[in-house]
């Protein structure tokens, strides 16, 4: 073993790396939609929607368009029922032109 293998970053690693944080901001995103839900029949403070577009930005958006339909949330908006997913079919655009 050389000095240099502990710091390595392979493709492998790359890939997992990747996998794990697209399933965690997917998550987040996922859960956010539920918690706003549950605040809004609640009548407490509420998650902004800046922060929904914000996680879907960094690629979260599968998981909050899921969130919006799984507790029917935001689906009237159209702001949300638009604009997540576009930001969806742009990173999966991205993500095969990166592939390629």
């Amino acid at each position: 073993m050389n000095n240099t293998e502990w710091f390595y970053f392979g493709r492998d690693s790359f890939i997992m790396a990747a996998g794990i944080y697209l399933l965690a901001v997917n998550f987040a995103g996922f859960i956010l939609m539920g918690a706003d839900k549950r605040r809004a029949r609640h009548g407490r403070w509420r998650i902004s929607e800046k922060t929904f577009f914000i996680v879907s930005l960094l690629f979260g958006s599968l998981g909050t368009w899921a969130g919006m339909y799984a507790f029917r949330h935001k689906t009237k908006h159209l702001k949300f029922v638009i604009g997540i997913p576009v930001i969806l079919v742009l990173q999966i655009l991205l993500l095969s032109w990166i592939m390629c």
